[in-house]
């Protein structure tokens, strides 16, 4: 997922973002993330929090010389990102600074090494590199993560998950907020999830795959 990316248009459609880096030392996080908010919608109805399934565009730099390495814009067709927040999809910083975000917020997160990819790197991130990401949270939803989730989702009872049955409970969900969607909009989640879930690939998620949490029984 991380490669260094040509991503010019992304300076441009970020619109909103500060596009001048804001640099800080190491030894300045002190293994924090540093936190800037770039703008924030004034209506606020849902914040982002641990279990929610965050779509979000997002855009890495290096803190040490504004070297983008990653852009969400021309990664994979250009698609934003969709991933359950708080449970390791992303890295630590971003599961961190993601937190408490309103859709159509944006943020600026600096963010140590030992939140991002620690003393190894990864691709073009060099070992205990301080990264920067500009992130826009798109939208907010409760993620269907808890083994009561699953009961209602399963409804063959049969202690796994098809595509229909997870895309009927997600049109549920989306209708029931005010915001319906259409079916290629269905179709592109389903597939992150199965993608991101399905270890096996067998086509379904099972009760073992489905529970990130690791807790709770059926």
């Amino acid at each position: 997922m991380w490669r260094l990316l040509s991503c010019t248009v992304c300076l441009f459609v970020s619109a909103g973002f500060s596009l001048r880096p804001v640099w800080a030392a190491e030894e300045e996080l002190d293994g924090e993330v540093k936190t800037e908010v770039l703008f924030k919608p004034e209506q606020c109805s849902q914040r982002s929090k641990r279990g929610d399934l965050i779509n979000a565009h997002y855009d890495g730099y290096l803190a040490k010389d504004g070297s983008q390495f990653y852009c969400s814009r021309t990664d994979r067709d250009g698609q934003p990102q969709w991933f359950v927040l708080g449970v390791g999809q992303v890295i630590k910083g971003l599961d961190d600074g993601i937190m408490g975000m309103c859709p159509g917020e944006k943020r600026k997160l600096t963010i140590p090494s030992t939140l991002a990819f620690g003393e190894k790197g990864k691709g073009p991130v060099p070992p205990n590199a301080t990264v920067v990401f500009e992130v826009e949270v798109l939208s907010v939803s409760k993620g269907p993560r808890t083994m009561e989730a699953f009961g209602r989702m399963d409804l063959d009872k049969d202690k796994s998950l098809s595509k229909a049955e997870v895309k009927e409970y997600l049109k549920l969900e989306y209708e029931k907020g005010g915001k319906p969607r259409d079916d290629p909009f269905y179709e592109k989640l389903i597939d992150d999830i199965f993608y991101k879930n399905d270890d096996d690939r067998d086509g379904v998620i099972s009760a073992k795959e489905y529970n990130i949490y690791q807790h709770d029984e059926l």
